[in-house]
């Protein structure tokens, strides 16, 4: 067949000219659309959409992972898609927090009863976030955090090459808490390492890897992060 396929595409024959335009029709044939025809469509489209994805949120995605939240405070919503959710961990959450799209939430009970996720009040996590918790992660409150942000305390396996041949976890030293403070904002695509401490008020720029402590009031960015500014 890939050769007849191959001969049409090559040939000039009248035939093989028309059966190529005939081809190529569905890739620029329209018709037109009078504005008083198809606005009044269009609207009706954008209404059923937004009922449609209010009732996912209210009825399905918000009471799904408000029953996953050890605490949650007021006004805590979620997209209209469900997060996924591994493990038995604890989320907390205070007020007025939203947190977007769809994020993966992973709790590693291996090297720890309870791994904790704090989220403060006033804080908004955007799409695609993903949090492994070992032992514990802290956001503080009035924090933007952007899409595909990871943070990790756990690496996840040793980094001695016979320990992960043979499956062992990774060690205890190594799983280290995250604590983000208050009003910092995170950029888009940012990795955050185990142990790592940002400092209240401070920007980490889009695609940065932070892999050590970020002082309060300043601007990073970079793999790894590094300071470039401050702020007043």
């Amino acid at each position: 067949m890939s050769s007849w396929y191959r001969r049409l595409a090559l040939s000039d024959h009248w035939f093989a000219r028309l059966a190529k335009s005939v081809y190529r029709l569905q890739y620029t044939f329209s018709i037109p659309a009078p504005r008083v025809i198809v606005k009044p469509f269009v609207l009706l489209c954008v209404a059923l959409r937004s009922m449609y994805f209010f009732l996912m949120r209210v009825l399905i995605c918000e009471p799904f992972f408000k029953a996953h939240c050890a605490e949650y405070g007021r006004n805590v919503h979620t997209g209209s898609h469900l997060h996924w959710i591994v493990g038995p961990g604890k989320i907390i959450l205070g007020d007025n927090i939203t947190i977007d799209g769809t994020c993966n939430f992973l709790f590693a009970v291996r090297y720890s009863d309870t791994p904790t996720l704090r989220i403060g009040s006033n804080t908004g996590v955007g799409h695609d976030c993903a949090f492994v918790v070992g032992r514990e992660i802290t956001i503080g409150r009035h924090c933007r955090i952007a899409s595909n942000v990871q943070m990790f305390d756990t690496p996840g396996h040793p980094v001695d090459p016979e320990d992960r041949r043979k499956g062992l976890p990774a060690r205890d030293e190594d799983v280290r808490p995250i604590t983000i403070g208050d009003n910092v904002w995170i950029g888009s695509s940012v990795i955050i390492f185990p142990g790592v401490t940002i400092g209240d008020n401070s920007v980490i720029s889009i695609g940065s890897v932070v892999v050590a402590n970020v002082p309060a009031n300043v601007i990073v960015a970079g793999n790894p992060a590094r300071q470039i500014g401050k702020l007043t």
